[in-house]
């Protein structure tokens, strides 16, 4: 997604490395994984596929959101799941829609195309077992995004996306804010807003990190 001259690609890698390092420092012995860590282009199997083969314990896919529409802001944390509106399945749609950039995606996916609704119907038998813990986490992310942050919390939310489809751990894709919405644009390119976006995933990593513990 591209807006105003802000590029989603430019956000999500950075946000990406601050909470990459503040996990690092607080948990050394957390390992922590990039699927990338500069400006390159990673095909959605290939993150997933990461995660997997290094038996990771959570998947997190950071993501800037865009709708024509420059008044509607706000986070939302989705887990994999059948979409259950509309809105929710144009989020999957924008999102999914970046295989289009790769060579034989088709072949990768299995001839899932991802403008088509019909496409989505496989996500609605696909139950994972990691899906409480995922959701939990979502949760928490939404909590902390509200208490640290005036964004208006639009929720955790289901839809059929392929990056998570894959990924065989607890995972959720973060919408951190609207860059087609002027206001939040400026605040998620701004120090300040980078700042609060990247502490509040990290509380809700921490918080979902001692319950695991708590339970093991």
């Amino acid at each position: 997604a591209v807006s105003g001259g802000v590029q989603e690609k430019d956000i999500v890698l950075d946000l990406a490395l601050r909470l990459g390092k503040k996990i690092r420092s607080t948990y050394p012995d957390v390992k922590v994984i990039y699927t990338r860590d500069k400006d390159v282009f990673i095909p959605l199997y290939q993150r997933a596929d990461i995660a997997n083969q290094n038996k990771a314990d959570i998947f997190i896919s950071l993501h800037a959101n865009y709708v024509s529409s420059p008044s509607v802001g706000g986070t939302e944390t989705f887990t994999l799941g059948l979409h259950r509106s509309q809105e929710n399945l144009e989020v999957a749609k924008k999102e999914n829609a970046v295989i289009l950039l790769e060579e034989n995606y088709s072949e990768n996916y299995e001839g899932f195309n991802p403008g088509e609704a019909e496409s989505y119907i496989m996500f609605e038998n696909l139950q994972s077992e990691y899906q409480g813990q995922s959701i939990d986490f979502a949760a928490q992310i939404q909590n902390m995004f509200r208490q640290n942050m005036q964004l208006n919390d639009r929720g955790v939310k289901q839809a059929g996306f392929l990056v998570l489809r894959r990924a065989s751990m607890p995972s959720v894709l973060v919408e951190v804010g609207f860059i087609s919405n002027p206001n939040e644009r400026k605040f998620l390119v701004s120090e300040p807003g980078k700042e609060k976006i990247t502490e509040s995933i990290f509380e809700a990593f921490r918080n979902y990190k001692k319950a695991i513990d708590d339970r093991s």
